[in-house]
Parts: C-alpha cells; structure tokens; sequence
C-alpha cells in the first residue's frame, strides 16, 4: 500500500510516517522542505500519484503576507482534494480540531478557516474521514497560547483535555487503512487540566524553574471548556501523569 502525507515534517505529520513505516508502508512525504506546496500546489499532483490514500496532517502557511492564514489553510485543502479527485486517489483523512463548530468562535478566523477545511473534505465527493482531536499535550509550547521568556513563562489559561499527538498520529494511520467514515471520528485524552497547570508540570518535569504566570485568553469560552471534548469522543491515553513521566 502506498500512502501520501501532507505536512509530513510537522508534528503530527512526521509521526504519521514513522507510524506508516513500522507497519511496512510505502510513503510518499509531502512538506514545503521537500517540494511539495500545498497552496501554490506545486509538486501535489506528483505527491499524490499511484497513491492508495492520503493523510491531510498539514497546517498550511501564507507564502507572503499579502494571503491571510484562513485563506492559506482553505486553499491548501481545496488544492488537496482537487488534486486527490484529478490523480484517482479516492481516500483521505483529514485532521481537524474539537470544538471548533462552537458559535463561541464565529469571529475567531483560525476556526472558521478550520470549519471551512471540513466543509471541503466533506463535500469533495472523496471517500474522506474527518479525525477531529482536543488539543495536544504539545500544546504546551504553542505560541497561540504560551509565550517562554527568559525570567518566566506567560499562559493563557485555557482549559484543555489534552490528547497525545502520538496517539493522535496512530488514529489517523488505523483510519487510512479502513474504509471512510460517514461521521467525523473525534478522540480526546483522559484528563480536563488547565494549560497553565500543564505547562508548569511540564517545565518542573524537564527541569525548568521559569515560573508561570497566568493571563487571560483572548476569549473568555477558552476558559470556560468550550474545546473540552464533547461526550461523543472516544478517550485515548496516555493521561496527564504517564505523559510526563515520559519526558524525564
């Protein structure tokens, strides 16, 4: 089975291949790093070609500033399941966010873009599943939301159910290599943490003594669990404490 993976050297993205390939399947990596554009479409149609399915982990960047990042974000779908429709390639996997269909984010554009991604991956007419997750452990160290200085740590303080992105990574393997589904599949962790809470675990379990100091979000939702996992999501370890006890 031959496989393509868009954002390949991403977080996500770049778990997926080394998942792909402890199971012996041939990969086709697709990033900016190795040709491949995912806005402009540049090397898409090669990326893509004799493929048995396509895992969309990708989180497209404007190529100047003269492109917002929605617009980014929406093109470089559209371009993905023009380009799976054109090459014959009739299975994808799309990963997206938890929540973000909230009415709480209608004027939050990151989300809308995300809302927007879904939208195109489902009416693509494409054997398409939709992997919706919580926010990563990896959240942790978002600049959306964590700013590290060199005396303390600033937080926003969101509250989370965090999910492994390793776990994130295995979920969108296992979908690849089934059939599609017609309802999104949405996963979350095991625990409801507050992000500052988990930043500082994270800094005293690698052994940073930076102090956090907590600030607002920019919208109040984001404090009060509007991206906690609704009750339809399946729940996949590890839980907060085994994933830190693996970064020491």
């Amino acid at each position: 089975m031959k496989i393509a993976v868009m954002g390949a050297t991403g977080t996500a993205g770049s778990r997926v291949v080394r998942s792909l390939k402890a199971k012996d399947v041939d990969v086709v990596e697709a990033s900016r790093s190795q040709g491949v554009d995912l806005v402009s479409g540049d090397g898409l149609a090669a990326a893509v070609a004799g493929a048995d399915a396509v895992i969309d982990a990708s989180n497209a960047f404007p190529p100047n500033e003269s492109m917002e990042w929605s617009q980014a974000l929406t093109t470089a779908t559209r371009n993905v399941v023009e380009t799976c429709s054109e090459r014959g390639v009739n299975r994808l996997v799309f990963l997206s966010i938890s929540g973000v269909e909230n009415p709480a984010f209608d004027n939050f554009p990151y989300y809308v873009a995300k809302r927007e991604q879904e939208k195109i991956v489902k009416n693509s007419g494409l054997g398409a599943t939709i992997l919706k997750t919580t926010q990563w452990y990896e959240f942790a160290t978002n600049p959306a939301a964590v700013t590290f200085r060199e005396d303390e740590v600033e937080v926003q303080d969101w509250l989370i159910q965090p999910v492994a992105v390793d776990t994130v990574a295995d979920v969108l393997v296992r979908e690849a290599l089934q059939p599609p589904r017609e309802s999104p599949v949405l996963i979350t962790g095991p625990n409801k943490v507050r992000l500052p809470e988990l930043v500082r675990r994270r800094l005293e379990a690698l052994g940073d003594a930076r102090p956090v100091r907590t600030v607002q979000p920019p919208l109040a939702v984001l404090g009060e669990g509007a991206l906690v996992a609704p009750q339809q999501a399946r729940v996949v370890g590890p839980d907060v404490d085994t994933w830190l006890a693996a970064l020491k």
